[in-house]
Protein backbone atom coordinates (compact mmCIF):
# COMPACT_ATOMS: atom_id res chain seq x y z
CA UNK A 1 0.00 0.00 0.00
CA UNK A 2 0.77 3.48 -0.80
CA UNK A 3 2.03 6.21 1.89
CA UNK A 4 1.74 9.95 2.36
CA UNK A 5 4.62 11.86 4.30
CA UNK A 6 4.68 15.96 4.99
CA UNK A 7 8.26 16.93 4.58
CA UNK A 8 10.17 20.07 5.71
CA UNK A 9 12.99 21.37 2.68
CA UNK A 10 14.91 24.08 4.71
CA UNK A 11 16.19 27.12 3.02
CA UNK A 12 19.34 27.50 2.05
CA UNK A 13 19.99 30.84 3.55
CA UNK A 14 19.65 31.85 7.07
CA UNK A 15 16.82 33.22 8.66
CA UNK A 16 14.81 32.23 5.80
CA UNK A 17 11.73 30.42 5.32
CA UNK A 18 11.91 26.66 3.65
CA UNK A 19 8.66 24.90 1.97
CA UNK A 20 6.84 21.63 2.57
CA UNK A 21 6.71 19.01 -0.13
CA UNK A 22 4.80 15.69 -0.42
CA UNK A 23 6.86 12.46 -0.45
CA UNK A 24 5.00 9.59 -1.64
CA UNK A 25 5.97 6.09 -1.35
CA UNK A 26 4.78 2.66 -3.28
CA UNK A 27 6.35 -0.43 -3.87
CA UNK A 28 9.59 1.28 -2.52
CA UNK A 29 9.78 3.60 -5.20
CA UNK A 30 9.76 7.52 -3.97
CA UNK A 31 8.18 10.55 -5.54
CA UNK A 32 7.70 13.81 -4.26
CA UNK A 33 4.74 16.50 -4.61
CA UNK A 34 6.61 20.27 -3.91
CA UNK A 35 4.26 22.34 -2.79
CA UNK A 36 4.13 26.41 -2.66
CA UNK A 37 3.78 26.31 1.52
CA UNK A 38 6.21 28.32 3.11
CA UNK A 39 7.07 27.79 7.09
CA UNK A 40 10.55 28.54 9.18
CA UNK A 41 12.32 26.33 10.53
CA UNK A 42 10.83 26.81 14.18
CA UNK A 43 6.97 26.20 12.85
CA UNK A 44 7.56 22.77 11.78
CA UNK A 45 7.47 19.56 13.96
CA UNK A 46 9.23 17.07 12.00
CA UNK A 47 8.75 13.97 13.93
CA UNK A 48 4.85 14.27 13.96
CA UNK A 49 4.66 16.23 10.88
CA UNK A 50 2.65 19.11 12.07
CA UNK A 51 2.44 22.77 12.39
CA UNK A 52 4.20 24.47 15.49
CA UNK A 53 1.80 28.04 16.43
CA UNK A 54 3.57 31.08 17.97
CA UNK A 55 2.78 31.34 21.80
CA UNK A 56 3.16 35.27 21.25
CA UNK A 57 -0.39 37.32 21.28
CA UNK A 58 1.32 40.15 18.96
CA UNK A 59 1.92 36.69 16.30
CA UNK A 60 -1.90 35.97 15.60
CA UNK A 61 -1.70 37.21 12.28
CA UNK A 62 1.43 34.61 11.54
CA UNK A 63 -0.62 32.07 13.23
CA UNK A 64 -3.82 32.32 11.04
CA UNK A 65 -1.17 31.51 7.97
CA UNK A 66 -0.29 28.95 9.57
CA UNK A 67 -3.21 27.09 10.52
CA UNK A 68 -4.14 27.80 6.95
CA UNK A 69 -1.63 25.75 5.55
CA UNK A 70 -2.15 23.32 8.41
CA UNK A 71 -5.73 22.86 6.61
CA UNK A 72 -4.57 22.97 3.20
CA UNK A 73 -1.63 19.91 3.85
CA UNK A 74 -4.64 18.07 5.67
CA UNK A 75 -6.78 18.62 2.15
CA UNK A 76 -4.10 17.70 0.14
CA UNK A 77 -3.34 14.50 2.34
CA UNK A 78 -7.15 13.47 1.74
CA UNK A 79 -7.17 14.29 -1.66
CA UNK A 80 -3.79 11.98 -2.38
CA UNK A 81 -5.48 9.08 0.14
CA UNK A 82 -8.47 9.09 -2.09
CA UNK A 83 -6.28 9.11 -5.12
CA UNK A 84 -4.64 6.08 -3.52
CA UNK A 85 -7.71 4.27 -2.98
CA UNK A 86 -8.70 4.60 -6.37
CA UNK A 87 -6.27 3.39 -7.96
CA UNK A 88 -5.66 0.11 -5.57
CA UNK A 89 -9.51 -0.02 -6.81
CA UNK A 90 -8.68 -0.36 -10.55
CA UNK A 91 -5.48 -2.63 -10.07
CA UNK A 92 -1.83 -2.20 -10.25
CA UNK A 93 -0.19 1.38 -10.71
CA UNK A 94 2.90 2.98 -9.95
CA UNK A 95 3.87 5.72 -7.64
CA UNK A 96 4.13 8.18 -10.98
CA UNK A 97 0.25 7.40 -11.09
CA UNK A 98 -0.64 9.04 -7.98
CA UNK A 99 1.74 12.39 -8.46
CA UNK A 100 -0.13 12.77 -11.76
CA UNK A 101 -3.69 12.11 -10.62
CA UNK A 102 -2.97 14.66 -7.78
CA UNK A 103 -1.76 16.74 -10.44
CA UNK A 104 -4.19 16.16 -13.24
CA UNK A 105 -7.50 18.75 -12.17
CA UNK A 106 -8.37 18.60 -15.66
CA UNK A 107 -11.16 16.17 -15.63
CA UNK A 108 -12.33 17.82 -11.69
CA UNK A 109 -14.35 20.85 -11.66
CA UNK A 110 -13.11 23.34 -9.07
CA UNK A 111 -15.67 24.74 -6.46
CA UNK A 112 -14.10 28.45 -8.31
CA UNK A 113 -15.18 26.99 -11.62
CA UNK A 114 -18.70 26.08 -10.55
CA UNK A 115 -19.40 29.67 -9.24
CA UNK A 116 -18.35 31.23 -12.68
CA UNK A 117 -20.56 28.55 -14.28
CA UNK A 118 -23.47 29.05 -12.28
CA UNK A 119 -22.71 32.91 -12.60
CA UNK A 120 -23.09 32.54 -16.51
CA UNK A 121 -25.63 30.89 -16.20
CA UNK A 122 -27.98 33.40 -13.98
CA UNK A 123 -27.09 36.23 -16.96
CA UNK A 124 -28.66 34.02 -19.96
CA UNK A 125 -31.47 33.64 -18.08
CA UNK A 126 -31.07 37.62 -17.61
CA UNK A 127 -30.87 37.30 -13.85
CA UNK A 128 -28.04 39.92 -13.84
CA UNK A 129 -28.48 41.53 -10.17
CA UNK A 130 -28.11 38.07 -9.09
CA UNK A 131 -25.37 37.21 -11.29
CA UNK A 132 -23.50 40.20 -9.76
CA UNK A 133 -24.07 39.35 -5.85
CA UNK A 134 -23.06 35.32 -6.94
CA UNK A 135 -19.87 37.35 -8.73
CA UNK A 136 -19.61 39.65 -5.06
CA UNK A 137 -19.40 36.30 -2.73
CA UNK A 138 -16.80 34.78 -5.90
CA UNK A 139 -14.37 37.89 -4.99
CA UNK A 140 -14.48 37.64 -1.59
CA UNK A 141 -13.62 33.93 -1.53
CA UNK A 142 -11.42 33.72 -4.28
CA UNK A 143 -9.71 36.89 -2.12
CA UNK A 144 -9.99 34.42 1.00
CA UNK A 145 -8.45 31.65 -0.61
CA UNK A 146 -5.08 34.04 -2.23
CA UNK A 147 -6.65 33.09 -5.69
CA UNK A 148 -6.05 29.54 -5.56
CA UNK A 149 -8.76 26.83 -6.69
CA UNK A 150 -11.08 24.79 -4.28
CA UNK A 151 -11.71 21.47 -5.13
CA UNK A 152 -15.37 20.22 -3.89
CA UNK A 153 -13.26 17.86 -1.77
CA UNK A 154 -11.89 20.65 0.19
CA UNK A 155 -14.64 21.68 1.14
CA UNK A 156 -15.38 21.42 4.70
CA UNK A 157 -16.94 22.78 8.39
CA UNK A 158 -13.30 24.38 9.31
CA UNK A 159 -12.42 25.82 6.11
CA UNK A 160 -15.86 27.83 6.14
CA UNK A 161 -14.58 28.85 9.67
CA UNK A 162 -11.57 30.41 8.96
CA UNK A 163 -13.58 32.19 5.91
CA UNK A 164 -16.00 33.69 8.72
CA UNK A 165 -13.08 34.91 10.95
CA UNK A 166 -10.90 36.28 8.07
CA UNK A 167 -14.79 38.68 6.98
CA UNK A 168 -14.82 39.49 10.38
CA UNK A 169 -11.24 40.68 10.79
CA UNK A 170 -11.84 42.65 7.73
CA UNK A 171 -15.02 44.01 9.72
CA UNK A 172 -17.95 42.70 8.02
CA UNK A 173 -21.09 42.96 9.29
CA UNK A 174 -22.77 39.89 10.13
CA UNK A 175 -25.27 40.51 7.63
CA UNK A 176 -22.66 40.69 5.21
CA UNK A 177 -20.96 37.49 6.13
CA UNK A 178 -24.40 35.56 5.94
CA UNK A 179 -24.89 37.25 2.82
CA UNK A 180 -21.50 35.19 1.22
CA UNK A 181 -22.56 32.25 2.90
CA UNK A 182 -25.86 32.08 1.69
CA UNK A 183 -24.82 32.60 -1.80
CA UNK A 184 -21.88 29.69 -1.57
CA UNK A 185 -24.24 27.90 0.47
CA UNK A 186 -26.74 28.03 -2.50
CA UNK A 187 -23.82 27.25 -4.95
CA UNK A 188 -22.50 24.24 -3.17
CA UNK A 189 -26.31 22.67 -2.45
CA UNK A 190 -26.81 23.06 -6.13
CA UNK A 191 -23.74 21.05 -6.76
CA UNK A 192 -24.78 18.29 -4.55
CA UNK A 193 -27.71 17.99 -6.66
CA UNK A 194 -26.10 17.59 -9.86
CA UNK A 195 -24.19 15.36 -8.29
CA UNK A 196 -20.91 16.45 -8.38
CA UNK A 197 -20.30 16.20 -4.50
CA UNK A 198 -21.51 14.25 -1.55
CA UNK A 199 -23.25 16.40 0.93
CA UNK A 200 -21.33 17.09 3.90
CA UNK A 201 -22.19 20.24 5.32
CA UNK A 202 -19.66 22.67 5.48
CA UNK A 203 -21.64 25.64 6.84
CA UNK A 204 -23.35 24.35 9.83
CA UNK A 205 -20.84 25.88 11.81
CA UNK A 206 -21.11 29.57 10.08
CA UNK A 207 -23.69 32.09 10.40
CA UNK A 208 -26.33 32.56 7.38
CA UNK A 209 -29.71 33.98 9.17
CA UNK A 210 -30.36 37.74 9.15
CA UNK A 211 -29.96 40.28 11.36
CA UNK A 212 -32.74 42.83 12.08
CA UNK A 213 -31.01 46.30 11.27
CA UNK A 214 -31.68 49.30 13.27
CA UNK A 215 -34.31 51.43 11.40
CA UNK A 216 -32.37 55.29 10.36
CA UNK A 217 -34.19 58.25 9.71
CA UNK A 218 -32.67 61.48 9.19
CA UNK A 219 -34.16 64.63 10.92
CA UNK A 220 -36.41 67.09 8.84
CA UNK A 221 -33.77 69.74 9.80
CA UNK A 222 -30.96 67.59 8.56
CA UNK A 223 -32.90 67.35 5.63
CA UNK A 224 -33.12 71.33 5.38
CA UNK A 225 -29.36 71.55 6.02
CA UNK A 226 -28.64 69.11 3.10
CA UNK A 227 -30.88 71.23 0.27
CA UNK A 228 -29.86 74.62 2.09
CA UNK A 229 -26.23 74.19 0.93
CA UNK A 230 -24.07 76.40 -1.50
CA UNK A 231 -23.22 73.74 -4.03
CA UNK A 232 -23.40 76.07 -6.77
CA UNK A 233 -19.05 76.46 -7.03
CA UNK A 234 -19.02 72.34 -7.18
CA UNK A 235 -21.55 70.61 -9.74
CA UNK A 236 -20.80 67.03 -8.76
CA UNK A 237 -22.08 67.29 -5.10
CA UNK A 238 -25.15 69.78 -6.13
CA UNK A 239 -26.27 66.92 -8.51
CA UNK A 240 -25.12 64.24 -5.93
CA UNK A 241 -27.78 66.46 -3.58
CA UNK A 242 -30.42 66.31 -6.73
CA UNK A 243 -30.33 62.85 -6.77
CA UNK A 244 -30.81 62.19 -3.07
CA UNK A 245 -33.82 64.95 -2.54
CA UNK A 246 -35.09 63.52 -5.84
CA UNK A 247 -35.44 59.91 -3.98
CA UNK A 248 -36.69 61.58 -0.71
CA UNK A 249 -39.20 63.58 -2.69
CA UNK A 250 -40.64 60.24 -4.08
CA UNK A 251 -40.76 58.20 -1.37
CA UNK A 252 -37.52 56.76 -0.76
CA UNK A 253 -37.40 55.60 -4.33
CA UNK A 254 -34.45 53.31 -5.21
CA UNK A 255 -31.66 54.48 -7.38
CA UNK A 256 -32.01 52.16 -9.96
CA UNK A 257 -36.06 52.90 -10.06
CA UNK A 258 -34.89 56.47 -10.46
CA UNK A 259 -31.92 55.58 -13.25
CA UNK A 260 -34.74 53.64 -15.15
CA UNK A 261 -37.46 56.17 -15.25
CA UNK A 262 -38.30 56.73 -18.58
CA UNK A 263 -39.74 60.08 -19.98
CA UNK A 264 -43.00 58.41 -20.68
CA UNK A 265 -43.48 57.05 -17.46
CA UNK A 266 -44.60 61.19 -16.53
CA UNK A 267 -47.78 61.54 -17.68
CA UNK A 268 -50.50 64.52 -16.42
CA UNK A 269 -48.53 65.37 -13.44
CA UNK A 270 -48.05 61.78 -12.51
CA UNK A 271 -44.96 59.70 -12.22
CA UNK A 272 -45.80 56.33 -12.56
CA UNK A 273 -43.22 53.44 -12.37
CA UNK A 274 -42.54 49.12 -11.73
CA UNK A 275 -40.90 48.39 -8.46
CA UNK A 276 -37.62 46.58 -10.15
CA UNK A 277 -37.54 44.54 -6.92
CA UNK A 278 -40.82 43.50 -6.54
CA UNK A 279 -42.97 44.40 -10.11
CA UNK A 280 -45.21 46.56 -7.83
CA UNK A 281 -46.87 49.53 -9.97
CA UNK A 282 -46.47 52.98 -8.26
CA UNK A 283 -47.84 56.50 -8.50
CA UNK A 284 -46.42 59.50 -7.28
CA UNK A 285 -47.61 63.19 -7.68
CA UNK A 286 -45.59 65.13 -9.54
CA UNK A 287 -44.31 68.25 -7.50
CA UNK A 288 -42.58 71.69 -8.34
CA UNK A 289 -39.44 70.63 -6.41
CA UNK A 290 -38.97 67.25 -8.80
CA UNK A 291 -39.52 69.48 -12.03
CA UNK A 292 -36.85 72.11 -10.30
CA UNK A 293 -34.03 69.36 -9.99
CA UNK A 294 -35.34 68.25 -13.69
CA UNK A 295 -34.90 71.59 -15.55
CA UNK A 296 -31.72 72.09 -14.37
CA UNK A 297 -30.31 69.27 -16.29
CA UNK A 298 -29.90 69.28 -20.16
CA UNK A 299 -33.15 67.18 -21.69
CA UNK A 300 -31.48 63.25 -21.65
CA UNK A 301 -30.62 62.04 -25.24
CA UNK A 302 -31.53 58.70 -24.45
CA UNK A 303 -35.34 57.59 -23.32
CA UNK A 304 -34.59 57.71 -19.58
CA UNK A 305 -36.11 60.81 -17.57
CA UNK A 306 -32.70 62.01 -15.00
CA UNK A 307 -29.40 62.48 -15.82
CA UNK A 308 -28.32 58.90 -14.45
CA UNK A 309 -28.31 56.91 -17.73
CA UNK A 310 -27.38 59.57 -20.76
CA UNK A 311 -25.14 57.35 -23.24
CA UNK A 312 -26.94 55.31 -25.79
CA UNK A 313 -23.63 53.80 -26.45
CA UNK A 314 -22.70 52.35 -23.48
CA UNK A 315 -23.89 49.63 -21.23
CA UNK A 316 -26.91 51.18 -19.25
CA UNK A 317 -26.55 48.82 -16.42
CA UNK A 318 -23.00 49.98 -16.29
CA UNK A 319 -23.85 53.45 -16.30
CA UNK A 320 -26.78 52.71 -13.71
CA UNK A 321 -23.85 50.65 -11.47
CA UNK A 322 -20.81 54.01 -12.05
CA UNK A 323 -23.46 57.03 -11.01
CA UNK A 324 -24.84 54.69 -7.79
CA UNK A 325 -20.64 54.49 -6.65
CA UNK A 326 -20.04 58.03 -7.56
CA UNK A 327 -23.15 59.98 -6.11
CA UNK A 328 -22.86 57.72 -2.41
CA UNK A 329 -18.89 59.13 -2.58
CA UNK A 330 -20.48 62.27 -3.17
CA UNK A 331 -23.23 62.17 -0.70
CA UNK A 332 -20.74 60.57 1.80
CA UNK A 333 -18.85 63.57 1.83
CA UNK A 334 -21.77 65.77 2.01
CA UNK A 335 -22.39 63.85 5.05
CA UNK A 336 -19.40 64.64 6.71
CA UNK A 337 -19.18 68.28 6.35
CA UNK A 338 -22.60 68.45 7.71
CA UNK A 339 -21.56 66.36 10.77
CA UNK A 340 -24.66 63.99 10.47
CA UNK A 341 -24.42 60.80 12.75
CA UNK A 342 -26.13 58.63 10.09
CA UNK A 343 -24.39 58.02 6.47
CA UNK A 344 -25.74 59.82 3.85
CA UNK A 345 -26.05 57.63 0.85
CA UNK A 346 -29.20 56.63 -1.82
CA UNK A 347 -29.97 53.68 0.17
CA UNK A 348 -33.08 55.24 1.16
CA UNK A 349 -35.03 53.11 3.00
CA UNK A 350 -39.26 52.74 2.93
CA UNK A 351 -38.78 53.66 6.74
CA UNK A 352 -37.35 57.13 5.92
CA UNK A 353 -40.29 58.19 4.25
CA UNK A 354 -43.00 57.04 6.60
CA UNK A 355 -40.61 59.52 9.02
CA UNK A 356 -41.74 62.29 6.83
CA UNK A 357 -44.58 61.38 5.43
CA UNK A 358 -46.59 64.37 6.26
CA UNK A 359 -43.58 66.88 5.70
CA UNK A 360 -41.64 65.36 2.43
CA UNK A 361 -42.27 68.33 0.03
CA UNK A 362 -42.57 70.98 2.40
CA UNK A 363 -38.22 71.29 4.10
Amino acid sequence: MASVKVKFRPSTVNGREGTLYYQVIHNRVVRQINTEYKLFVSEWDCHSETIVLHHLSTEQERNNYLLSIGSRITWDKDRLNKIIHALSQSGIFVTDDIVIHFHDNRQEQSFNAYISQQIARLKRLGKIRTSETYTAALRSFSSFMNDKEVLFDQLNADLFAEYEAYLKSRGNTPNTISFYMRILKAVYNRAVEAGLTEQRYPFKSVYTGVEKTMKRAISLNDLKRIKGLDLSLKPNLDYARDMFLFCFYTRGMSFIDMAYLRKKDLQNGILSYRRRKTGQQLFIKWEKCMQEILDKYPINETEYLLPIITKRNEDYRKQYANELHRVNHLLKKIGKNLNLLIPLTMYVGRHKWEYHKNSTINI
